[in-house]
């Protein structure tokens, strides 16, 4: 026998079963970024691998470990799959010249890629959904984007989730907090693991964001970036959390909250929960002003977040949110030539109402067909035979409710399943 061909590990398939879940998702995350003025982009899967290298860093996990990056055969370009989405949107909007006259507000969703240990809620191919505001230079687009998340939230049923925030202040005084940091690390080297030496010099901010329990007191220890921060960035980070008081968003300070991603400054934030094991964070964004003009474009100033649709889902379901599949609201059963014909009529009709109806495909007798429509989750059955079809009528039988079957004419029928809606 021929082998089966597998997916690739950590590249999952969405079935029907599950994917109305999605849809539900998809339409509410739709509606609540239509409500905040956030206009939808849309970039390739696929970008340069020097896009990722210079934005996200090249002493990183997600660049040194995790990129799928492959050679295109055809030019000998070096190219990768997004393992994230700011950076291809930002070089969407230098590329396009976006911000010539005004703002963006910006959102975007899709699959992303990252070769990492598939676990629960995390994959190889996983989704986000991705909010970026560019030109905004003030701590208020920071609040705009936690109190959006927070209304979210509500609107998809979660709770129990916690937000921290942080601040990593401007590039400079993360430079003079950088030597502290190499200062200190290095009057502790015989308790650093390997990572944390090989980061020592070319990124020391990540070592704090470090899971060995063996270096967790030295890293309780180490200088603090807010002892190190300018003034500016001391004074924004205070009206952040004036802002976010006045709206009634509960927080936590987190001065040791730290990015995969080297392009962030000032504001910092992740929402977590408890619920999904060891990797609590659902949501996670800041402050990147940096980085349009570290991939070519001219200086700007940038916010957003993104938020990982697989982990929201399960999430959803540790909450007890029921989304109910949608059912059809007709299933239409024939047989005979004449019927045939007629059902055609009879199913586009329904449809052209506003019905979701389904058309019995395949032949067969009355009763194995009426065992199709029962079994398709309808509300009614419209049953229609050759003397039906010759006046124009049908047998219209509920399936879900203990009312009589009636024979009506087809626009009668369209009204009376309109009705029971």
């Amino acid at each position: 026998m021929t082998k089966i061909i597998q997916a690739v590990r950590g590249m999952n398939d969405i079935l029907p079963d599950e994917s109305y879940r999605w849809e539900f998702f998809e339409h509410t995350v739709h509606e609540w970024l239509a409500a905040y003025g956030y206009r939808n982009i849309r970039m390739p899967i696929v970008e340069q691998t020097d896009l990722f290298v210079r934005s996200i860093g090249s002493v990183t996990d997600i660049v040194e470990k995790e990129m799928y990056t492959f050679v295109d055969h055809l030019n000998g370009d070096s190219l990768t799959l997004r393992p994230e989405g700011t950076a291809s949107c930002v070089r969407a909007v230098i590329a396009h010249n976006l911000l010539y006259d005004s703002p963006q507000r910006l959102s975007y969703s899709g699959p992303m890629f990252r070769h990492e240990r598939p676990q629960k809620g995390r994959y190889r191919q996983f989704h986000q959904v991705g909010v970026e505001a560019l030109g905004y230079a003030g701590p208020d687009i920071d609040a705009e984007h936690i109190v959006m998340c927070a209304r979210l939230w509500d609107q998809l049923g979660i709770s129990g989730v916690r937000l921290e925030i942080g601040t990593l202040g401007s590039i400079e005084s993360r430079a003079l907090h950088r030597v502290r940091l190499i200062k200190y690390f290095e009057n502790h080297l015989d308790v650093l693991d390997t990572d944390a030496r090989r980061r020592l010099h070319s990124n020391p901010l990540r070592i704090l964001d470090s899971k060995n329990p063996e270096m967790r007191e030295i890293i309780n220890g180490a200088p603090k970036l807010i002892d190190d921060l300018d003034q500016d960035s001391l004074i924004h980070f205070e009206a952040l959390q004036h802002l976010l008081r006045n709206q009634g968003i509960d927080f936590e300070i987190n001065l040791q909250l730290v990015r995969g991603l080297d392009y962030y400054n000032r504001t910092v934030f992740e929402w977590i929960t408890d619920r999904l094991g060891a990797q609590g964070t659902i949501c996670a964004g800041g402050r990147y002003d940096g980085l349009v003009e570290q991939i070519g474009g001219k200086a700007a100033t940038a916010s957003g977040f993104a938020m990982g649709v697989e982990r929201l889902l399960s999430l959803m379901l540790e909450c007890g949110k029921e989304i109910t599949s949608p059912v059809p609201d007709a299933y239409v059963v024939h047989q005979g030539e004449v019927a045939a014909d007629f059902a055609w009529k009879t199913v586009e009709l329904l449809r052209s109402n506003g019905l979701k109806a389904i058309l019995h495909c395949g032949g067969g007798s009355f009763k194995s067909q009426m065992k199709k429509a029962d079994a398709s989750g309808a509300r009614f059955a419209l049953i229609i035979g050759d003397d039906e079809a010759q006046v124009e009528e049908v047998s219209l039988k509920p399936l879900r409710e203990a009312i009589s079957q009636v024979r009506v004419g087809l626009i009668a029928a369209v009204d009376l399943i309109k009705e029971q809606q």
